[in-house]
């Protein structure tokens, strides 16, 4: 109607308060509630690693007699004595080891153990590697064991500090289901592709190994201002993880490659490696048995 007055304006809404009910006040309730579950998860798991310490360990030095490259090698003699037995008796120091055990598939081979008065464990000649050996022998011998450390039999200069170390680097490294070393190789060796190569990332996890020459570069050159990384004979495993690993397919690299514990890394698990001075390597072929003697007579271990 004209002359009349217009109806009255809606009101505006106010902004929502800056304080106590406030957008911003929520979204810092929100942060703080997801601040202290993820607090309260870590805790959780912190207990739970702290309640559950891996402690009883199980050496175990897997050897078999058939190899395609050095027949009877558990059985060279080296200065007099078998290499199982060196082996067997540089491992023997070793503290953190609870027990110790030779496991083979071989009478040979157990005879000569028990002949040194080792103890030795009987598994099955269907056993595809030194791994799956170890896993095995842990569940003939029986007993309770939350670390397996699987000593490989043809490092008869291994020394008894490697093994502490490696098992000391996975029981204070909960992430990681596996531990070894990496000593410095002599760059005259890059090239050997019976020495396997490790590089790390910066935490000290192993990122690849291999028989090839790593890290490469664009000159194809070994360069001498580059420290390259042995992979010692030595594989520290939780117990768990080890009863899953013969079940777990082998994997590309791994076959490719030839070496056990590239499963481990192609399939998500973390590798934890220490870094030792270890001059000696192990015996891959019988050529290697005369500078490994060379080097027992330099350090009076005849």
């Amino acid at each position: 109607m004209f002359g009349s007055k217009p109806p009255p304006a809606a009101p505006v809404p106010k902004p929502a308060p800056l304080g106590k009910d406030g957008p911003i006040s929520l979204l810092l309730k929100v942060a703080g509630a997801a601040s202290l579950v993820a607090t309260a998860v870590k805790a959780i798991t912190n207990q739970k690693n702290k309640a559950a310490p891996r402690t009883r360990v199980l050496g175990v030095i897997p050897a078999r007699y058939k190899s395609t490259r050095f027949p009877g090698k558990p059985l060279t003699p080296i200065l007099g004595k078998p290499m199982i037995q060196r082996t067997y008796e540089q491992a023997k120091q070793a503290k953190k080891l609870d027990k110790l055990v030779v496991a083979t598939d071989d009478e040979r081979i157990a005879e000569c153990v028990r002949n040194f008065g080792g103890d030795v464990v009987m598994t099955s000649e269907s056993c595809p590697n030194g791994t799956e050996r170890c896993d095995e022998a842990a569940k003939n011998l029986g007993g309770t064991w939350d670390i397996v450390v699987n000593i490989q039999g043809d490092e008869p200069l291994i020394e008894p500090e490697i093994i502490d170390g490696v098992v000391e680097a996975l029981q204070n490294s909960p992430d990681a289901v596996y531990s070894t070393a990496c000593t410095p190789l002599k760059h005259e060796e890059v090239a050997m592709r019976g020495r396997v190569k490790c590089i790390l990332d910066k935490e000290g996890y192993a990122i690849y190994f291999s028989r090839g020459f790593i890290p490469h570069n664009k000159d194809g050159e070994v360069k001498k201002d580059y420290t390259y990384l042995l992979h010692l004979g030595l594989q520290c495993y939780d117990r768990k993880f080890l009863s899953k690993y013969p079940k777990m397919e082998a994997t590309p690299l791994q076959k490719q490659e030839d070496l056990e514990q590239l499963k481990v890394i192609e399939n998500g698990y973390k590798i934890k490696v220490i870094t030792v001075d270890h001059s000696a390597h192990g015996v891959d072929e019988p050529e290697d048995v005369q500078s490994i003697e060379a080097i027992i007579k330099k350090l009076g271990m005849e």
